[in-house]
């Protein structure tokens, strides 16, 4: 499967912004998908995931109540709403898939990986 993220930006702190991994390739409904971001100089880490149906999410203590993670598997599309921005969640995002049922916070888990869009909250 391909990925494609997009909607990444500058934004102020307080803000939103809103991204969206587009796969292609093979069936969309078949994959768990993952959100992760790294920060300059930073390792990368989970942010958010979702089950095959999208019934089933996670997320990462730092985003939880601010971000939510979703999916249109019609439109073989992962999304992440991000509201209440702050500086430290600047990174660059990538989407992650993997063929599974359950959502996964380990990266080690995810087989494809998109290239990533910068995401800058400013102070």
């Amino acid at each position: 499967v391909q990925l494609q993220a997009s909607g990444g930006g500058l934004v102020q702190a307080g803000g939103s912004l809103r991204l969206s991994c587009a796969a292609s390739g093979r069936t969309f409904s078949t994959y768990r998908m993952g959100w992760f971001r790294q920060a300059l100089g930073k390792e990368r880490e989970f942010v958010a995931a979702i089950s095959r149906t999208g019934i089933n999410t996670l997320y990462a203590d730092s985003v939880k109540g601010r971000f939510t993670i979703s999916r249109d598997n019609a439109k073989s599309t992962v999304y992440l709403q991000m509201n209440s921005l702050k500086p430290e969640d600047t990174a660059v995002y990538y989407c992650a898939a993997d063929e599974g049922l359950w959502p996964l916070r380990s990266e080690n888990e995810y087989d494809f990986w998109g290239q990533g869009t910068q995401v800058t909250v400013s102070s």
